[in-house]
């Protein structure tokens, strides 16, 4: 804990200092000496006269080297200034003396300008504040306001948690207390002054806690009365049979375990103080879960203590069992010595790993040093002695100050730093460096024993640099002689190393694995999968060519034996795969074990003798059988086999096992985990021996479940892929075969090669890129059908509407009761899980219909969306359930329930005929019309008996209602009373009620005149017996006469007052209950239609419709709060927003104010928002000073820190409310608990909300933002503030001044708000800057220290949470106790809602597709094909799992550069199938996380649950989500090169196998190698058309009438298959919106361009997934999420989509177009378009969807700025500091930059890929008409010559504008003059001589503009060759001539279109046509036009 109270240092630890003596005399006759003099040594500026004004000084904004010292004081001067100025004047001289003597010099960052105007400040103050003082000296001021603290602390610290209105000033006493001390012990002679310091010592630390205020002066508090929490104190502070604490050089006996551990180990006080809180809190919250079955408390505790020991060393103990050691935990037989041993070993980890910093990335180094650490402690323990030294044995490294820190953290810290400083940002070879996995594998080896304890930072471990040469290499006999030494002394270090000791230091390299950039990574981690498919096309094209229509044919012996020639291709494929796993592992050779080695070479052996053995015999013995006769009848009949068959069968045999294994999983776990000799055998053969990998295998039943849903899929895509695309094309080949094509029409280089191979390849290759990525589709359309009937089944979707809603209301109370009450037993709790659908479908009994605690809830969650202004007050009203019980018996539903009801059942009544009994039934019908009726005339005769008071009026009343209930008993009631009149009754009511509301005291004749026409209603027209009441009226008025004296008696009408008494009580008194019974009832009279929409608000609907819906579905049942789990929420913030500021709202920046696009977008929130706030505009609100909750309100409509930090304290909420709902079912106690502040039982909430829930912001930024005074820091502390139990964790960087240098100290930092200030409560020491990897990730490990609980969830910063949602938090947590499977989970995966839907029809698009994600795709993945990893935020984590075994997240650069890796599905494939393009709607979207590959890698198990969700904004304009694309694609490529995905796609079974790939990496190399297939059909559609083979063969074919071949080579036949894949998102939505919605949606999509979106962002999934994988370069691609839907500039999206989508998209069109100008002699045109019109919609598609998309798009003003702006970008120069959106080149050089980092294989790829541009002027010069049909090459020659020329005279040109354009214009003028004639008289001559013609010309364009782009590619790739020269120059000119040229091309139609009004019109109406059907105001945004409020 920090010693801090509030930012303050304990006062009480240390003695003064020497150098700290006052300048302050005791005496009074030396009070007269300046206090400022004494260290100025001047005279003093301050002998001023004048009264003393008091100003406050700036305590926030200090130097960071002295802020943690000084602050304190400054902050106290600032609260004394008002009351004490000289003692403020003290606190401040006391901070500038403790400044002076920290930095005499002033050489920190700012603190010479601090001291200044801090002295000016003194000196200004000096004399002046003596005038001011109470006493006659500074010291008894001291003491006297010292005292005052003192005082009011001793009179309010008992009570500070029942009196929070103490609390406050308690706080701020303590602060000022605590500071006085100090100050007075430096102005004082001794301490004696302060006889009560203790006291006061253990008052103040009160406020310096966390959770636990665990100091003797916390005793009062709440939390710490809890049984548990005693009871696990009581534990940790168990210290009997310690060693002495003077063996430790400690005063005093040591109070607790931790303390023992602190002494002994050298850990850090903080860091002791946090882990000792995170210990209790623990053991608190698994004992209170213990069953009582056991009276005795220490059982109980002895079970809580087990339970977390297995959890803590469950990765220890399988760590030891791995490297063959003896476990270091040794617990003594006695059982209360036992438990104390345990506590030990659980805190020395706890500390291990608190002070780890970014060692907690590497599980089993913290494994290694507790190991050593914990062997240490059990030596301490048992008093043992070293056999080495003869002494006790004591730890390694002493137990001094920061020790541990600085002798274990420090030195592995500083390898990870200086291997991660060699990635270079990302630039260098992964082979280059150790990331984290690399240096953490290297403990999976024995070998890291020989680090030894205490560790030799001489071993090879600790070497970072490659040697240059090596002097000495260790010998193996060495190594191996060092092995065989006794393990405890290869343990502790004390091997025999002498030999060869004296050595240069070998890095190590990599560990086990090395991410190599090569696609066969993809082919190496899941082989056996292409293997299949590979072998399965060899099989299907041999079948094929048998012509196999049945699969009784297979087994003809010649047909098998050739389909067997298979297995050579597999041994071929084996034999590839040996060579690969020996190529990509080679630089991990060092450290690779021996045995690894060997099982490399064996297997490469085996594959090539297999590789040269299965052919031999194939060959040898092909059509060579023996054969048997089967027996008669047998449908075998003849078998045979050859000595081939034979060795299949051999070579198979290997398999069997596998096969075996893989049937009978339990078997093969236990051989995997297994440490028998037999078993590691056995696995070196089949697997590398790794810690991670072994033992993942799923139960039987999960097995036989994914293992049938892929039997099906891979059917389906066989049996399609035989059917349509192999056995088709057999014939045709066939025919091409024979065809003997002679004459073709450019030089043909291989002319004797026969049977036509060329169009045979142009055929068959994209059949085979489609058939290799098809099965994405099947798994899309089976994925529908499982996810779909899940769905049903679950009960997904089955309250979508309002009106199911109300037709549900009544069951939801018995469902609520079911699942979120805990049960009152076990034994009730299995007979609720048994009648759970009963119970929910049964009709619900009236009684427990609205239960009291329903009600409670559902009132609260109503009232949050009134506050989220979600709903308006009227809303509120119509939606809220009374609390008070005022008519038993009676349901009282919300009025939305009833809208109309009662005026519903007046008019059945008024126009009914017949008996009362048909009446009634027809009005009980309707449940809620019935209740509505009996309420209103139960809550009529009650406001009538509180109204009348006259004795005369009631009995008239009483009899009315007498004849009322008597002709309904009697079923007489339509006989007795006329019907037709109750309209008229019900509006004199309502008149009445309308009277009582308002109140008013001068209506009160009013209300008895309503009263009398009521009467006389009643009893004259409606009543037929009505004389009766009348008949007593009158005797009661005569009775009245003849007692009346007075002959002047003037007869009282009824209801009005006489003789000074009234008749009514009006106005009723102000009574809460009466008044919402009266206005209650009104709305019940008068409520209309329109109540049946309630809520209008579209996600207040969708958010209760939900929360309803999930009561339904299958959730475990809810545990009391007190014994639920205790989780915590961590987010991490970096710099992005977290409250709008006023500034911000209210700028426009050539765009609209964020306040105005929200009041625009939030219309009827804004309206719900002024209401709230009682103003009219918001104006008004500014004019009152309302800014916050202006600031505040659009907050929570953005993406900001402020929405998900409300969000997520809604689960404190939640859980103070669950708890209170627990407490006794008196509902009085209920009512009271809401209606009145009850301090006690709220701090009693507050506590056990406490012990269950903590929420910590990771905010990485925090401290710097604080010390340069930036608003994000004052909005932060305003969070803390208004959420108290929120934790801020930051990295506090800090000088320290060291021999007058300053040196950076890092700290990981925790604080919380305590009054106006944040309180620092923890500081651990770190040993570096923890930010060395990506920064994500490591910013979630500083924090995670300080998160409590048995469960964590990552939320990040553009989340949201709901009320209702976190009720059911407890019940999701409970999911970590039932087994799912073979094991609890590890990880709860949950579904998110995307809030940002709304904004445009992107955001629809992207919301939809992650709705269809979260939902139809996880459900699959987690069920049945138990592959679901960790997807998003949302995500729940086991945290001692997690913590154990390397956090929730990884960080190594650039490899895990999301730490979420994502593997999007979120796009529109095309795929081109020869003749065919598939269009893929996929909407799903994967998004990956490592630390579930690291979960499932280490035996984890992640679910996936649908009952509870959480919200999450997305980016809304095109650019922003094609940067978040490509941030997607850049980090699959690199999770494709990982150690992760390699390892499950090799340890995986084989169906799951299958899983893991196409839910992964699969489906971007899937989209990848889509788009190349369109390239290989255009290219071999290209190649056939100009070489002349197409022609010729077609003709052929029609000569012969061969159908066959003219469809194969015209491609007249298309299937579109891709719109399969859009099943997930049609079925999704059909569940959750209903069939007819969902496919009215996904039409209105299409309508607004959604497959042009989705196409579009295929471009850039797959350009950035290919690119990264080949060259590097993955980088994080901030989006910004912005707020408002802006225009983007034509330069910003040429820059983001030039090379990725415009540069492909016009090769495409060029494709288009050669293909279309030279296939018109032969092809029809209708088959062109058959065959393109696909590949045509995604060229225009990646050409201008930019544009289409870009809001303002088509606007003229917009296209002029953008024309201007894109002339200036293409012609500014770059240079050093000149970003790419202002120059060309620097954007041009910053697109290379992957190149430029690129190895000699990626750069010779790139040159291979660019030679294709050359086959266009090599086909195309051979048509021109000036070649005269000459075949010769030299016509290619002369093309390259035309080439040749034309750049020299560019170059000309270009070098003459150089030596003339200056000096010698007019030359240069000439000279140009002279260049144009000669070219036009050249192109004449051609004309004239060669019959040069127009066709050549554009022709020649067609032909030499690809080969100047290819030429530019070929220049790129080989620039460190040439960019030295001047070929670098002249390829940069052409460059941007292209640039420009496609640019220009790209711009003219869109200003061609901008003129025209209707197409900028239409582009609105697409863009946002969901604001359009909300109603929005989207011109005026558009337009930029402010609305006047």
């Amino acid at each position: 804990m920090s010693n801090e109270i509030v930012p303050v240092d304990p006062i009480f630890d240390e003695e003064p200092k020497p150098n700290k003596q006052p300048t302050i005399s005791h005496g009074e006759e030396e009070e007269s000496k300046g206090v400022t003099r004494s260290l100025t040594d001047g005279e003093s500026s301050s002998s001023r006269s004048g009264r003393y004004v008091s100003e406050m000084f700036n305590s926030e904004r200090l130097p960071p080297t002295l802020s943690s010292e000084i602050q304190r004081f400054l902050r106290v001067a600032n609260m004394l200034e008002w009351k004490a100025p000289r003692v403020a004047y003290l606190c401040r001289f006391h901070a500038f003396e403790i400044a002076h003597n920290l930095d005499r010099n002033s050489t920190g960052r700012g603190v010479r300008q601090f001291k200044t105007l801090l002295l000016e400040r003194l000196e200004r103050d000096e004399e002046i504040t003596k005038t001011t003082r109470q006493e006659q000296s500074d010291l008894r001021e001291l003491k006297r306001v010292y005292d005052e603290s003192r005082g009011y602390i001793n009179q309010h610290a008992g009570a500070f948690d029942f009196e929070n209105s103490h609390g406050e000033k308690l706080i701020d006493a303590c602060i000022i207390a605590s500071v006085l001390y100090e100050v007075l012990k430096t102005v004082t002679a001794g301490p004696q002054a302060l006889a009560d310091r203790d006291s006061i010592q253990a008052k103040s630390e009160l406020f310096a806690y966390n959770i636990l205020p665990l100091d003797h002066g916390g005793i009062q508090h709440a939390i710490m009365k809890f049984p548990e929490i005693k009871a696990a104190i009581a534990v940790v502070r168990n210290v009997r049979g310690l060693p002495s604490a003077q063996n430790f050089q400690k005063r005093g006996a040591f109070l607790d375990l931790f303390e023992f551990l602190q002494y002994s180990f050298g850990f850090q006080k903080e860091n002791v103080a946090n882990q000792r809180e995170h210990l209790v809190l623990l053991l608190a919250n698994v004992l209170v879960r213990q069953p009582q079955k056991q009276l005795s408390t220490l059982k109980l505790v002895d079970a809580a203590i087990d339970e977390q020991m297995r959890k803590f060393f469950k990765n220890y103990t399988n760590w030891c069992k791995f490297l063959g050691r003896k476990s270091s935990i040794r617990l003594p037989c006695v059982n209360q010595e036992a438990q104390q041993y345990k506590i030990l070993y659980i805190g020395l980890y706890l500390l291990i790993w608190g002070e780890a910093a970014n060692l907690r990335f590497m599980p089993e180094c913290l494994c290694y040093i507790f190991h050593h650490m914990a062997c240490e402690l059990h030596g301490m323990l048992t008093g043992a002695v070293s056999m080495t030294t003869g002494d006790t044995v004591m730890p390694a490294y002493g137990g001094s100050r920061e020790s541990f820190l600085s002798n274990v953290v420090t030195p592995i810290y500083r390898v990870i730093y200086e291997e991660a400083e060699k990635n270079k940002s990302g630039t260098a070879d992964h082979s280059t460096w150790r990331n984290y996995d690399d240096l953490n594998e290297f403990f999976w080896s024995p070998d890291c024993f020989l680090i030894g304890w205490p560790m030799r930072l001489e071993h090879d471990f600790f070497c970072t640099q490659s040697p240059k040469k090596q002097k000495f290499k260790i010998s193996r006999t060495a190594k191996e002689k060092r092995k065989v030494k006794g393990n405890e002394d290869e343990e502790q270090g004390l091997n025999d190393v002498t030999l060869e000791e004296i050595r240069e230091p070998i890095w190590l390299g990599k560990s086990n694995f090395v991410e190599i950039r090569s696609f066969w990574q993809i082919f190496r981690s899941f082989d056996r999968m292409w293997s299949f498919f590979i072998l399965s096309l060899q099989a299907m094209i041999i079948m094929a060519c048998h012509d196999v229509g049945s699969p009784l044919q297979v087994l003809d012996a010649v047909i098998m034996e050739d389909i067997m020639s298979i297995f050579i291709t597999s041994a071929m494929l084996k034999l590839i795969q040996a060579i690969l796993d020996i190529i990509f592992t080679w630089k991990a050779r060092n450290t690779m074990e021996l045995s690894q080695k060997r099982r490399q070479v064996l297997r490469l052996a085996i594959a090539v003798i297999w590789t040269i053995v299965l052919p031999v015999y194939y060959a040898r013995s092909r059509r060579k059988y023996t054969c048997y006769s089967a027996q008669y009848g047998s449908w075998l009949g003849e078998w045979c086999y050859s000595s081939f068959m034979v060795a299949v069968a051999i070579y198979l045999m290997t398999n069997a096992v596998d096969l075996v294994l893989f049937f009978v999983p339990a078997v093969s776990k236990y051989i995997e985990i297994s440490h028998w000799c037999m078993c590691k055998t056995m696995l070196r053969w089949i697997q590398p021996r790794l810690y991670v990998g072994r033992g993942m295998q799923e139960t039987q039943v999960s097995l036989f479940k994914y293992t049938f849903f892929w039997i099906l899929v891979l059917s389906t895509k066989l049996v399609f892929s035989y059917s349509f695309e192999i056995k088709p094309l057999i014939a045709p080949t066939r025919q091409i075969m024979k065809i003997g094509v002679q004459i073709y029409d450019w030089h043909e280089l291989f002319p004797k090669v026969r049977s036509n191979a060329g169009a045979i390849v142009a055929v068959w290759a994209p059949i085979i890129v489609v058939y290799f990525m098809d099965t994405q589709i099947w798994y899309s359309v089976y994925c529908t059908v499982c996810g779909g009937l899940y769905g049903i089944l679950h009960h997904l979707g089955e309250i979508r509407t309002l009106g199911m809603l109300r037709s549900r209301f009544h069951s939801l109370p018995s469902a609520f009761k079911l699942c979120l009450i805990p049960p009152p037993s076990k034994k009730g709790q299995k007979s609720r899980t048994k009648s759970f659908f009963q119970n929910i479908f049964c009709k619900v009994s009236q009684s427990e219909a609205l239960d009291q605690k329903f009600v409670l809830v559902w009132n609260q969650i109503i009232s949050t969306f009134r506050s989220e202004d979600l709903i308006s007050n009227r809303e509120m009203d119509l939606m809220m359930i009374p609390t008070s019980g005022l008519f038993p018996g009676i349901i009282r539903w919300p009025i939305f329930l009833l809208a109309n009801k009662f005026s519903t059942a007046l008019s059945i009544a008024r126009d009914f005929v017949g008996k009362d009994k048909k009446l009634f039934r027809k009005i009980r019908k309707d449940e809620y019309m019935y209740s509505a009726l009996k309420e209103c005339y139960v809550s009529v005769k009650s406001i009538l008996e509180i109204l009348i008071v006259g004795d005369l009026e009631k009995r008239v009343v009483f009899n009315i209602v007498n004849e009322i209930e008597g002709s309904i008993k009697e079923s007489s009631f339509l006989q007795d009373f006329k019907m037709s009149e109750l309209p008229a009754l019900q509006v004199k009511f309502v008149e009445l009620l309308e009277l009582l509301v308002e109140g008013d005291k001068n209506q009160h004749d009013k209300v008895v005149e309503v009263l009398q026409d009521i009467f006389e209603l009643v009893t004259n027209d409606m009543m037929a017996n009505g004389h009766r009441v009348l008949d007593l009226l009158e005797s009661s008025q005569e009775t009245v006469h003849d007692m009346t004296a007075s002959p002047r008696r003037v007869e009282r009408q009824l209801f009005e007052s006489a003789a000074g008494k009234t008749s009514i009580y009006f106005p009723l008194p102000d009574d809460g209950t009466l008044n919402e019974q009266i206005k209650r009832l009104h709305l019940l009279l008068t409520i209309k239609d329109k109540a049946m929409d309630i809520p209008a608000n579209l996600d207040a609907r969708r958010r209760i419709s939900f929360f309803a819906t999930s009561l339904f579905m299958d959730m475990p049942s809810a545990p009391e709060v007190r014994k639920m789990l205790s989780f915590s929420v961590i987010t991490p913030h970096y710099m992005e927003d977290i409250n709008f500021s006023m500034k911000e709202l209210q700028s426009s920046k050539g765009q609209v104010s964020i306040i105005f696009y929200m009041q625009n977008i939030f219309p009827d929130e804004w309206k719900n928002f002024l209401e709230r706030m009682g103003y009219q505009n918001l104006n008004e609100l500014i004019d009152e000073s309302k800014e916050e909750e202006i600031r505040n309100w659009a907050s929570f409509r953005g993406q900001t820190l402020s929405r998900t930090v409300r969000g997520m304290m809604y689960y404190r909420e939640a859980l103070k409310l669950q708890a209170l709902v627990e407490k006794p079912e008196n509902k009085d106690i209920l009512e009271d608990a809401i209606e009145r502040n009850n301090p006690k039982l709220s701090a009693e909430l507050d506590a056990l909300a406490d012990m269950k829930f903590t929420y910590v912001i990771s905010c990485q930024m925090f401290g710097s933002q604080k010390s340069s005074g930036d608003p994000r820091a004052e909005d932060i502390k305003d969070l803390m503030r208004r959420y108290p139990a929120l934790r801020v964790a930051y990295i506090e960087e800090k000088e320290e001044i060291v021999g007058d240098k300053p040196q950076k100290v890092y700290s990981s930092v925790l604080a919380k708000a305590v009054g106006n200030f944040d309180q620092v409560i923890y500081r651990i020491k770190l040993p570096g800057p923890p930010i060395i990897g990506e920064g994500k990730p490591e910013n979630q490990n500083h924090a995670i220290i300080f998160t409590r609980g048995e469960a964590l969830q990552t939320i990040d910063m553009n989340q949201d949470n709901y009320l209702e949602e976190a009720l059911k938090v407890r019940n999701l947590l409970q999911e970590f106790l039932q087994n799912h499977g073979r094991r609890p989970p590890t990880i709860l995966g949950l579904r998110e809602h995307i809030f940002t839907g709304s904004v445009s029809s992107l955001a629809w698009f992207m919301s939809y597709q992650e709705t269809s994600f979260v939902t139809i795709g996880q459900r699959l993945l987690a069920n049945p094909l138990r592959v679901r990893f960790h997807y998003g935020h949302p995500d729940i984590f086991d945290r001692v799992f997690h913590i154990t075994r390397g956090g929730i997240s990884k960080a190594s650069k650039t490899i895990n550069l999301s730490e979420d890796v994502f593997a999007g599905r979120n796009l529109l494939l095309q795929i081109l199938y020869a003749d065919l393009l598939i269009i893929i709607a996929l909407h799903l979207n994967i998004f990956e996380y490592r630390v579930g590959f690291n979960s499932t890698l280490r035996r984890g198990c992640i679910t996936y649950h649908e009952y509870l969700q959480v919200g999450k904004g997305r980016d809304v304009g095109l650019n922003q989500i094609s940067k978040f694309e490509a941030k997607v694609a850049n980090g699959n490529s690199e999770q494709t090169l990982s150690r992760d995905i390699h390892r499950l796609g090799r340890q995986f079974d084989f169906f799951r196998m299958l899983s893991c790939y196409f839910t992964t990496i699969g489906f971007y190399f899937s989209s990848l190698i889509s788009v190349i297939g369109i390239y290989v059909f255009l290219y071999g559609q290209l190649y056939l058309v100009l070489s002349g083979l197409q022609k010729a063969l077609l003709l052929e074919a029609r000569m012969q009438n061969i159908e066959s071949l003219e469809t194969a080579l015209a491609s007249q036949s298309f299937i579109q298959l891709g719109l399969l894949t859009g099943l997930p998102m049609v079925m999704e939505i059909g569940l959750e919106k209903g069939f007819l919605t969902a496919l009215k949606d996904f039409v209105l999509m299409q309508l607004q361009l959604a497959a042009v979106f989705f196409t579009f962002s295929l471009g850039t999934k797959t350009h950035y997934y290919g690119r990264t994988i080949m060259h590097g370069g993955a980088k994080y691609m901030p989006t910004g999420r912005k707020v408002v839907v802006f225009h983007a500039s034509f330069t910003e999206n040429y820059r983001l989509y030039s090379r990725s989508h415009f540069v492909k998209g016009f090769e495409l069109l060029l494709l288009l177009v050669v293909y279309d100008l030279f296939r018109r002699s032969y092809q029809s045109s209708m088959a062109y378009v058959l065959i393109t019109y696909s590949v045509w919609f995604m060229t225009i598609t990646w050409l201008f969807a930019p544009f289409l998309f870009n809001p303002s798009g088509f606007s003229w003003d917009k296209i002029v700025d953008d024309w201007k702006g894109w002339n200036k970008w293409i012609k500014e120069q770059g240079g050093i500091g000149i970003q790419q959106d202002k120059s060309w080149q620097s954007w041009w050089n910053d697109e290379q930059a992957h190149l430029r980092r690129s190895g000699y294989g990626a750069r010779l790829f790139e040159i291979l890929l660019s030679l294709r541009f050359f086959l266009y002027q090599y086909g195309l010069v051979y048509h021109l008409d000036i070649s005269q049909q000459s075949k010769n090459f030299l016509v290619y020659v002369l093309s390259w010559v035309v080439i040749l020329a034309v750049f020299l005279t560019v170059k000309a040109v270009n070098i003459g504008r150089q030596l003339f354009s200056a000096n010698y214009h007019l030359m240069f003028r000439f000279f140009k003059a002279f260049l144009f004639l000669s070219c036009f008289a050249i192109v004449i001559t051609l004309s004239i001589i060669c019959e040069l013609s127009l066709k050549d010309v554009i022709i020649c364009c067609l032909a030499f503009l690809p080969t100047g782009w290819g030429l530019i590619l070929v220049a790129q790739a080989v620039r460190p060759i040439i960019e030295k020269t001047g070929f670098w120059h002249f390829t940069e000119v052409l460059v941007q001539a292209y640039d420009y040229g496609m640019g220009s091309v790209l711009f003219a139609p869109v200003a061609i279109l901008a003129w025209l009004p209707i197409i900028s019109a239409f582009q609105t109406r697409f863009l946002f046509n969901q604001a359009f059907n909300r109603h929005l105001q989207i011109q005026p945004i558009l337009a930029g036009k402010k609305k006047q409020t």
